[in-house]
C-alpha cells in the first residue's frame, strides 16, 4: 500500500535522520573515537581478508632474536655485547641502514655499552623509544602526548637516533594507525617508523598539514600524522633470519646488502604481540616493518579528509534516500533498495581497498539504519491504521454498492472513467401491492418489510453471481455480467430468475403478507448495454445504460398484463439454451416507446415455481404458446 504519511510527520523523520547523521558524521570529519569504530574495524578486516595477502618489497629484512637465537646465545634479552657483535656483522653483510625495535634503558657490565654504542656508529642507524601514556585519548585526531618517555642511554642516543615505537590500536588490539610525530615533554619527537625510514631514504622526510613528503613524493596521511596501516600477509610476510644465523654466518651472499635491517625479538614468551587480521599473534617487529614498507613503496590507505568527506556525502545521501523511500515506497520495495545501495557501497569499498583507500563501511549504516527503522515503525503503525480505515470505508462503500463493484472500485480507482459497452443479462423485480402495505403498516413496518425483500433479492443475487445495481423502493435492478462479462451470464440470470419468484413467494407467505402483495414480477432481457459512471465529478455511481435496461424494465409491464410473474426475453433464453429453460407460452409482446415487437416466454408464479425441464416441458417453445 502507498504511504500517505502526513508531510509534517515526514518533515519531523527527516529531520530527526538529519540530526542523528549529522553528529555521526561530526565525529568522523573531526577524527574522534566512536562507538563505529569497532564496527568499522570488522568490516575492514573483511575487506583486507578479501583482497589477500599483498606482495611486499624485498628491501627491508628483519633480523629475528628468536628461539634459536636465545638458546644459542644462552639468555634473554640479548646481551649489548652480543647486540653489538650482531650490528658489525649486520654491517660487513653490507646492510644499508639498521632499526634496533628493543628498549636499551640499562647499562652493561664489562663495557658493553660502550661496545654498543660503538657498533651503532657505524651505520644509519635508529633506537627504540617507548611513550607511557595515562591518558587513553592518544590517537585519532589528536597528537600522542606520552606523559613520560623510556628513552635508551644517552651514549646510545649520542651515536644513533631514537625513535618511539607506540602504535595505536583498535579496541580489539590490532594496530589500525602508527603515530609519526609524538608531543613530548621535551617537545616533538619522530616515530621509530619514521626516523628508520629517514635513515634508508639518507634523507629526513618533511612532514606537511597532512601529509608526508617522501624525496619527491607526497603520501597523503590521517589526521595528527597518524599513519593508517596496510598490511601485506601473516607471520614471515617479510624477508627473516635469525640473529643466531648471521652470528654463525650462515647467511646467504647479499642477503642484507643495501637493505633496511630490523632487529627485533619474536622469541617464545615475548609479549611484544598483535593482533592483525592475517595473524593473531604478529611480532611488534612486523608491524613496525609493515608501517615503513607502506612509506617506502606508497601503500600507505589513504585515509585523509577528502576520503572522510566522501563517507559524510554518501552517508547523507544514502539516509536521504532511504528516508525517502519509506516514506514514499511500499515498505518492501524501500527495503530493497536501502539494501541495494548499502551493498554497493560496500562493493565499491571493498574495490577501493585493493586500490588504496580506507572508506568507511560502518557510517552509512549506521547513519541511516536507526532512523530508518523508527520511520519504518512509524510507517507501519500509519498504514496500520490507513488500512483499518480503509477496510472500514470499504466496508460502507459495499453497503452502497454491490461488493463486487465496491472491490474493483477500491482496487481500480479509474474504473469506468471512460464507458464501456458489453453484452448483459438485466433483471428488473417488483412487488404488486406493496402501495396499500405501505398504508397499512407505515413508514417504519415498511421499512422492515422491505430490508427483508431486499435481503432476500441480494442473497438469490450473489448465489447466481449477479450483481443488485439499484434499489427502487419494492424494486431492484440486477445485473449479470458487470463489471467483466462471463459465458453463463445469460444462464444464472434465468436461474436467478425462477429463484426469486420461488423465493418471493415463499416468504410471502411465510410472513403473513398475502393480504397486501399479492405477487411478484420479475422481467429479464439480454443485450448490450454502456457501462459508465453518471452524476457529479463530487458524486457519482455506476450505471447501466441503453435498450436492453429499457426492455428488461418493461418486461415487467408485459407480464402484468398477461397475468404472468416470469418474463423473459426469447432473446435471453436463446443466448442461456433455451432447451434448459421451456416456456409454458410465449407471446409477440409491444414494448412501450419501441416499434420493434418482442418475443417474451412467460411463466406464471406456479409455473416458475415448478421444475423448468422434463419430458412433457420440452415443447417447441415457438408452439406451446397461444400467442404465437
Amino acid at each position: 500500500m502507498k504511504s500517505r504519511l502526513p508531510i509534517r510527520l515526514a518533515l519531523i523523520a527527516l529531520l530527526f535522520g538529519c540530526l542523528w547523521t549529522g553528529w555521526l558524521v561530526q565525529t568522523h570529519l573531526s577524527g574522534r573515537a566512536s562507538v563505529l569504530d569497532r564496527a568499522e574495524t570488522v568490516l575492514l578486516d573483511l575487506r583486507i581478508l578479501i583482497n589477500g595477502p599483498r606482495k611486499v618489497s624485498d628491501d627491508i629484512v628483519i633480523v629475528a632474536i628468536d628461539d634459536e637465537t636465545v638458546s644459542g646465545t644462552g639468555s634473554y634479552p640479548l646481551g649489548q655485547d652480543d647486540l653489538a657483535r650482531l650490528i658489525d656483522k649486520i654491517r660487513q653483510a653490507g646492510a644499508r641502514s639498521l632499526g634496533i625495535d628493543i628498549l636499551l634503558t640499562g647499562n652493561a657490565q664489562d663495557g658493553g655499552t660502550k661496545n654498543l654504542a660503538t657498533a651503532l656508529g657505524t651505520l644509519p642507524a635508529v633506537i627504540a623509544a617507548a611513550g607511557q601514556f595515562m591518558d587513553e585519548r592518544s590517537g585519532g585526531s589528536y597528537l600522542p602526548k606520552p606523559d613520560n618517555v623510556l628513552n635508551p642511554l644517552s651514549s646510545l642516543r649520542n651515536e644513533a637516533a631514537t625513535g618511539l615505537v607506540n602504535v595505536s590500536t583498535d579496541a580489539g588490539g590490532t594496530p589500525r594507525h602508527i603515530p609519526l610525530v609524538f608531543a613530548t615533554r621535551d617537545g616533538p619527537v619522530p616515530s621509530f617508523v619514521l626516523s628508520a625510514t629517514g635513515r634508508y631514504l639518507g634523507s629526513d622526510p618533511t612532514l606537511t598539514r597532512n601529509a608526508i613528503r617522501l624525496q619527491e613524493r607526497l603520501q597523503p596521511l590521517d589526521y595528527a600524522w597518524h599513519l593508517p596501516l596496510n598490511y601485506y600477509g601473516p607471520r614471515a610476510t617479510f624477508r627473516t633470519l635469525s640473529a643466531q644465523s648471521i652470528f654463525d654466518g650462515n647467511v646467504a651472499a647479499g642477503a642484507l646488502e643495501d637493505r633496511l635491517v630490523l632487529v627485533g625479538a619474536t622469541a617464545t614468551g615475548v609479549g611484544d604481540r598483535f593482533s592483525t587480521p592475517f595473524d593473531q599473534i604478529l611480532p611488534g617487529v612486523e608491524v613496525l616493518a609493515t608501517g615503513i614498507a607502506n612509506l617506502l613503496d606508497g601503500s600507505v590507505l589513504v585515509r585523509n579528509i577528502t576520503i572522510r568527506r566522501i563517507d559524510a556525502v554518501v552517508s547523507v545521501s544514502i539516509m536521504l534516500v532511504a528516508l525517502s523511500a519509506v516514506i514514499f515506497l511500499p515498505l518492501a520495495q524501500a527495503t530493497i533498495l536501502y539494501l541495494l545501495l548499502v551493498g554497493i557501497w560496500l562493493v565499491v569499498i571493498t574495490f577501493a581497498y585493493g586500490q588504496g583507500y580506507w572508506f568507511n563501511g560502518a557510517l552509512p549504516v549506521a547513519a541511516s539504519l536507526p532512523p530508518l527503522v523508527l520511520i519504518a515503525i512509524v510507517r507501519e503503525v500509519f498504514d496500520r491504521r490507513q488500512a483499518s480505515r480503509f477496510a472500514v470505508a470499504n466496508e460502507a462503500l459495499s453497503r452502497f454498492q454491490a461488493p463486487g463493484l465496491a472491490r474493483r472500485i477500491a482496487e481500480d480507482p479509474g474504473f469506468l472513467l471512460r464507458p464501456v459497452e458489453q453484452d448483459v443479462a438485466i433483471l428488473f423485480i417488483d412487488l404488486a401491492g406493496y402501495t396499500g402495505l405501505t398504508e397499512r403498516l407505515g413508514p417504519g413496518g415498511t421499512r422492515d418489510v422491505l430490508k427483508a425483500f431486499h435481503t432476500l433479492v441480494v442473497n438469490e443475487t450473489a448465489r447466481h453471481h449477479g450483481v443488485v445495481l439499484d434499489f427502487m423502493g419494492d424494486g431492484a435492478m440486477i445485473c449479470f455480467g458487470i463489471p467483466d462479462a462471463r459465458r453463463r451470464d445469460a444462464s444464472d440470470a434465468c436461474l436467478c430468475a425462477f429463484d426469486l419468484v420461488a423465493a418471493v413467494q415463499e416468504w410471502i407467505t411465510s410472513s403473513d403478507l398475502g393480504e397486501d402483495i399479492s405477487d411478484v414480477r420479475v422481467g429479464g432481457h439480454y443485450g448490450p448495454v454502456v457501462l459508465s459512471r453518471l452524476g457529479h465529478e463530487t458524486q457519482q455511481q455506476i450505471a447501466a445504460t441503453g435498450d436492453c435496461v429499457n426492455v428488461a424494465s418493461r418486461l415487467m409491464e408485459t407480464g402484468k398484463a398477461f397475468d404472468a410473474s416470469l418474463a423473459l426475453s426469447v432473446t435471453m433464453l436463446d443466448v442461456a439454451d433455451r432447451c434448459t429453460f421451456v416456456p409454458p407460452r410465449i407471446e409477440a409482446a409491444s414494448i412501450r416507446g419501441r416499434r420493434q415487437n418482442v418475443q417474451v416466454a412467460l411463466w406464471t408464479a406456479a409455473q416458475a415455481g415448478a421444475p423448468r425441464s422434463g419430458v412433457a416441458g420440452r415443447l417447441d417453445p415457438f408452439t406451446a404458446g397461444s400467442g404465437t
